[in-house]
């Protein structure tokens, strides 16, 4: 889980209390507000192999949580399973006390970073929109005035009007993934979910998504799961961590996850937690913990 920026933490590694594997921890919200997410015996399988097991977690207003562990551990299958496109093999996923449903209007999704192609013939704007009605087929013929407005309300939460009309394609990797995070919160979501939006982005742009997904949050009270494979970006925002490895996970604060004895305990080896330079960093984790390459469909 080594980090690519210098963000300031520090670990407690004599921390009196060990991270929950099973029930959501609360301690981060006393007045308890309602759960916007609520996920309950969740367990998933992919290809035969359990990633995890006996998930129960709430998710309240406002709260920042961020979901880390080794490639293939399940961090981007749970986030299709909250988008209602991966199916639990037991368990419930309720959103504002629905269930989950695919294509629900109101949960907001930013993408992994990836380059679109310099002639794609799409403007910043055009992107944003589809965010809006980019679940439906043809041509928009009523409410475009609405639907502008609301594009332009998105752009200017990111700082992106000046991107509105610059095609797509030539923007840098920085400013389309402030476009994505507009897309994202173009519908006023109720939960926002981002699925390693920091990829390949130097450490300015990925403490500009950081910042906007954050301020998104503690303006509008909207829930962050945040999946990534570097707690050193968003450290700061972080209200619990999820760390998912070997078939099971840990969930509670920073400081009671990211403990030496917590992870040897979790993977089942010797593990060490150290702060160097000022960032996190994982020692002796199995071979498969590679922090620079990201997860694909697990």
């Amino acid at each position: 889980m080594t980090g690519r920026d210098g963000a300031s933490c520090a670990v407690t590694q004599d921390a009196p209390t060990a991270a929950s594997s099973s029930h959501p921890d609360r301690s981060a919200h006393p007045a308890h507000p309602a759960p916007v997410l609520e996920v309950r015996g969740a367990t998933l399988a992919f290809h035969g192999r359990t990633l995890w097991s006996g998930l129960d977690l709430d998710v309240r207003p406002g709260e920042f949580l961020t979901v880390l562990g080794a490639n293939g551990s399940g961090k981007s299958t749970l986030l299709k399973a909250l988008l209602g496109v991966q199916r639990l093999g037991s368990g419930t996923i309720r959103i504002q006390g629905e269930s989950v449903a695919r294509g629900r209007r109101r949960v907001g999704y930013v993408p992994q970073q990836r380059l679109i192609p310099t002639g794609t013939p799409m403007r910043g704007r055009d992107l944003v929109a589809l965010g809006v009605d980019g679940h439906r087929p043809g041509v928009r013929l009523r409410g475009r005035r609405a639907l502008r407005a609301r594009v332009d309300a998105a752009l200017a939460a990111v700082d992106g009007t000046e991107l509105a009309r610059r095609p797509i394609g030539q923007l840098s990797g920085g400013e389309q993934q402030r476009m994505r995070v507009a897309q994202a919160l173009v519908s006023d979501p109720a939960l926002l979910l981002c699925d390693e939006p920091l990829g390949s982005l130097d450490l300015h742009h990925q403490q500009e998504v950081v910042s906007l997904v954050d301020q998104r949050r503690r303006s509008h009270g909207t829930p962050v799961v945040f999946v990534t494979h570097d707690v050193n970006p968003v450290l700061p925002a972080t209200d619990r961590v999820l760390y998912l490895a070997a078939g099971s996970h840990r969930l509670g604060r920073p400081e009671e996850v990211l403990r030496s004895d917590v992870l040897s305990e979790l993977y089942g080896t010797r593990v060490d937690v150290a702060e160097v330079a000022g960032r996190i960093v994982v020692l002796g984790a199995p071979a498969h913990l590679d922090p620079h390459h990201w997860e694909e469909g697990a």
